[in-house]
């Protein structure tokens, strides 16, 4: 709660974890496992692995190191993802720091995915990932 905006600022991902209760330990285990979760994210660096080598950056290995200036060509989004992003940042108050981070967690989400393009989907994503944080500031 007294993390300094600047600093909130460079946090891809802010999330909320609840205490696992009982009726949680009860559910059906999830669809994927760790081991599936950990081919998915091996193939999406990869992918980036593959995406800055072609672009002659090979000593870029992930959407985190990218930058800004390479960023803004690999991570477009789709026409409605652009519209969610220009939206976003207006209510959210996106410095441009935020706009690039939000970026690159969609991109990777994108990867993670497969997907050539970020989608709304990717976008609404990486901006939920920021929106907890955004709250707990204006409550404080």
């Amino acid at each position: 709660m007294r993390i300094s905006g600047p600093l909130m600022d460079r946090i891809d991902l802010r999330i909320e974890v609840p205490a696992v209760t009982a009726a949680d330990l009860i559910l059906p285990p999830p669809s994927e496992g760790s081991a599936e979760v950990a081919a998915r994210v091996a193939a999406a660096r990869d992918i980036q692995l593959a995406r800055y080598a072609a672009a002659g950056m090979p000593h870029i290995r992930t959407n985190a190191e990218a930058p800004a200036s390479l960023l803004e060509t690999i991570a477009q989004p789709d026409s409605q993802g652009q519209k969610l992003l220009r939206d976003a940042a207006e209510t959210m108050k996106l410095t441009a720091r935020g706009y690039h981070r939000v970026l690159r967690v969609a991109r990777t989400l994108a990867d993670l995915d497969r997907a050539e393009k970020i989608g709304r989907l990717h976008l609404a994503e990486a901006l939920s990932y920021r929106a907890l944080a955004e709250d707990l500031r204006r409550a404080a």
